[in-house]
């Protein structure tokens, strides 16, 4: 098994807390896309106020999400998602307004699962999107880099050495070097845990929050035997189709937002990391 970068558990555990403590400004959520001299909140801010305003926000916005564009992958051999967004009524067109509508599966592109995804009595009671603990989905996460000649087995969930009081990782594995997210078909080869590594997780660890790199938290060989065990309780997350290019494996700062789609079991999800 390819060696990890070392990991010290107790300074792992002091930046965590130290993250999860550490304030941040409203600035920090404002889209990446703004410039620097644009308003970024909606309190009124001039002159010297707006460049203070400017100067606290604590770190990089890194979106990791994929763009949702008609040639994502789709879960089925050489499928894709086709056309997202339709442009419903159009100016070009002679229409006063532009109006686009949405169209896809709850599982498209980057998106989470609630706990009703797989188990149908979590899904009778009503365990929905809409009701997922949003204290999970954002705080301090670690990203780690998973040996890339392996699923995510319990041999690898124990070789990667994640301390106790970790509650969200994101686990980057061999789908990130293959790029599967970028090409234009599904591709059943992907990188997953199997049902003993989700055992072990449950077992082991306080994760709560999975992320994953490819359209499915579990292999494919894996594909329900993994889901029921992350589902046997309703307080595990998988969050899965992350964007993890070239993002240093470390400590930072999630955020993940699913739509609130009441009766779903799964949503499209806006994902950050700042670090």
């Amino acid at each position: 098994m390819a060696a990890a970068p070392p990991l010290a558990s107790l300074l792992l555990a002091l930046l965590l807390l130290a993250a999860a403590a550490a304030p941040l400004s409203a600035a920090s959520e404002a889209h990446p896309g703004y410039s620097s001299g644009e308003g970024t909140c909606t309190v009124a801010a001039t002159g010297a106020a707006a460049a203070s305003l400017e100067e606290r926000v604590p770190g990089r916005i890194i979106d990791i999400t994929h763009a949702y564009v008609p040639d994502l992958p789709a879960f089925a051999p050489g499928a894709v998602t086709g056309p997202v967004v339709r442009l419903k009524h159009s100016m070009a067109d002679g229409s006063e307004y532009n109006l686009s509508e949405l169209k896809m599966e709850c599982h498209t592109g980057t998106h989470l699962d609630a706990p009703g995804h797989i188990n149908q009595g979590h899904f009778a009671a009503g365990r929905d999107v809409d009701t997922l603990d949003l204290d999970v989905l954002n705080g301090p996460a670690l990203l780690v880099d998973v040996p890339r000649n392996t699923n995510i087995t319990a041999e690898a969930m124990e070789f990667l050495k994640i301390p106790k009081g970790v509650r969200r990782v994101l686990f980057r594995t061999l789908n990130t070097d293959r790029k599967l997210m970028w090409k234009k078909e599904g591709d059943f080869s992907y990188v997953g845990f199997t049902e003993d590594g989700a055992q072990w997780l449950v077992d082991n660890t306080d994760i709560k929050l999975v992320g994953v790199d490819y359209l499915s938290v579990a292999a494919y060989d894996h594909l329900i035997s993994a889901h029921v065990v992350f589902f046997k309780k309703p307080d595990i997350i998988p969050v899965e189709g992350l964007k993890l290019d070239d993002v240093p494996a470390g400590i930072y700062n999630l955020h993940c937002l699913p739509l609130r789609l009441v009766g779903a079991e799964g949503s499209p999800v806006r994902c950050i990391l700042i670090k």
